[in-house]
């Protein structure tokens, strides 16, 4: 039987501790956990393997931003780790209410330790538990890939294959290729499901219940690159811990059967390891490594590209067809919701050649709230991961604000494209400025603009940003707001008289405008 957490945070041992769900109540009832952790490492996320109770007392919390709080719990979420459990009261005073937000939509359980207690008691009592079931999960998953590699011995069906899987786990499963096609499914003996006829042919996980139940991604390498991905669907009431255990054990079946019916291109291959590696910010020499096997030149100067929607394997295709036209040799990579892409761009005209990548993006048909990056150019494969960085350092502040009138979609639903050198000063202060130094900044330049406008209602700010990035043109200015040009002139003419005076030809103007910048933040 699964162990749930609900049943966990009733033991002896943490009854102690006084816990408390202070986020992600409704997830944490069906959530099943492998085991327990402690640490107190903020980077801690790529080490686990997903269904762990991580328990912490806080004291890298206590030194660390809100935003770097935010990231820890975003990066346990998207490990699929079951529940984060922090000590609280000695360290740290209070659980941050950033981190209960973020929690809150992640569906991460985020347990308060209203009391001291021993880690290592929790830990001993409870994992002797786990310990338990883990050796009878592991019992039937030795079971369930000696099955498959049965069927492979008889030449069977990749669907086939799977069906002995899904009997096992009482899951829906489908292996596709690394650009989203199917290569076979099965469903459980009874389920509804369909399952389409064979073609012929690291672990990540999602945190909490997807409608049907939990849903768990298992990459397959073949000759140590993944290249194919198997979907385990887990309906309600099935036993996660199972799925993900006997999965991992029959990768190797799969492997295996992958070589025998269709041998992956080297190049699509070695793409997809190469922005595996990029995106997880791997050492230069792995990506130089990497680079010649998918086409791409090491000193190439190269350009990526970050899209978040929810319909990141229907828009690879178009944007195949995009790079083809704009870069020399590209790459494409479809992980969860994030659709990446790294492209060549032809020598000597890098930034026109960029411009064109842009502009081709914002003329792509997408779905509503779908939120696109493109990031610096990159001198290098080596430099590629901080382009990557700054591509998704430019989408959060997206999503947080800091697009400026002329740069917002026309509609609540359309689909918003970024071009990172468009926020290079949001950049530069969000990643070396804190909130605080960012706040007072904003305050003394513009202080008595804000206040005016929250006094009355008015749009002084707004008004001061377009005209500075207009690059103080009244006439161009009044167009983009819709407003007669005698109407701008007093509504400059009340500005200059709250900021001090007209600050064009003065070393105020530069500073204006930076501080509209970064009211947005």
């Amino acid at each position: 039987m699964p162990i749930l957490l609900t049943e966990v945070l009733k033991h002896p041992t943490l009854t102690a501790a006084d816990p408390v769900i202070r986020a992600g109540a409704s997830a944490a009832e069906g959530t099943q956990l492998r085991w327990v952790h402690s640490s107190e490492v903020l980077d801690i996320a790529p080490l686990l393997s997903g269904g762990e109770l991580l328990l912490t007392g806080g004291d890298a919390l206590v030194s660390a931003s809100d935003a770097r709080r935010v990231d820890y719990v975003r990066q346990l979420a998207e490990r699929g780790v079951g529940a984060l459990a922090v000590e609280t009261g000695q360290t740290l005073a209070t659980l941050p209410s950033s981190m209960i937000q973020a929690a809150e939509e992640a569906g991460l359980p985020l347990i308060e330790l209203r009391k001291v207690v021993p880690f290592v008691g929790i830990m001993q009592a409870i994992n002797s538990v786990l310990v338990s079931e883990s050796v009878a999960h592991l019992r039937r998953a030795d079971e369930a890939s000696h099955a498959m590699a049965v069927e492979l011995a008889h030449g069977s069906s990749l669907d086939q294959i799977l069906a002995v899987l899904a009997g096992i786990l009482e899951a829906t499963l489908e292996l596709s290729t690394v650009s989203g096609v199917t290569m076979g499914s099965a469903a459980p003996a009874g389920d509804g499901t369909h399952q389409p006829e064979d073609s012929g042919s690291g672990e990540r996980h999602g945190n909490g219940p997807e409608p049907d139940g939990t849903l768990i991604n298992i990459d397959v390498p073949v000759r140590g690159v993944p290249s194919a991905r198997l979907a385990i669907s887990v309906p309600p009431q099935g036993d996660v811990n199972l799925a993900r255990i006997a999965g991992g054990r029959c990768v190797d079946i799969l492997s295996l059967a992958l070589l025998q019916r269709m041998p992956p291109g080297l190049k699509e291959v070695a793409g997809t390891a190469l922005l595996r590696a990029v995106s997880s910010g791997a050492q230069p020499w792995r990506l130089q490594q990497l680079a010649p096997a998918a086409g791409i030149p090491s000193s190439a100067t190269v350009v990526t590209v970050v899209i978040r929607t929810s319909t990141s394997q229907q828009l690879r295709t178009a944007m195949d067809k995009i790079l083809k036209k704009s870069a020399q040799q590209s790459a494409s990579y479809v992980d969860n919701s994030e659709l990446l892409a790294l492209a060549v761009l032809p020598l000597g005209r890098e930034a026109s050649a960029r411009a064109d990548l842009v502009a081709a993006l914002r003329a792509l048909p997408v779905e509503p709230g779908t939120m696109t990056a493109v990031g610096p150019l990159a001198a290098g494969i080596e430099n590629a991961p901080w382009s990557l960085t700054e591509a998704r350092c430019a989408l959060d502040l997206a999503g947080n604000g800091a697009l400026r009138p002329a740069e917002r979609p026309t509609s609540e639903t359309a689909g918003v494209v970024v071009d990172v050198e468009e926020l290079a000063v949001e950049r530069l202060a969000a990643q070396h400025l804190d909130h605080g130094a960012r706040r007072d900044f904003v305050r003394q330049q513009l202080g008595p603009v804000l206040e005016h406008d929250a006094r009355r209602n008015s749009q002084l700010l707004a008004t001061l940003a377009t005209w500075l990035d207009s690059g103080c043109n009244t006439a161009q200015a009044a167009r983009e707001l819709h407003v007669e040009r005698q109407s701008m002139h007093h509504r400059l003419q009340r500005i200059f008289e709250l900021c001090g005076g007209d600050p064009r030809g003065t070393g105020r103007l530069a500073a204006l405008h930076l501080a509209t910048r970064l009211a947005a933040l």
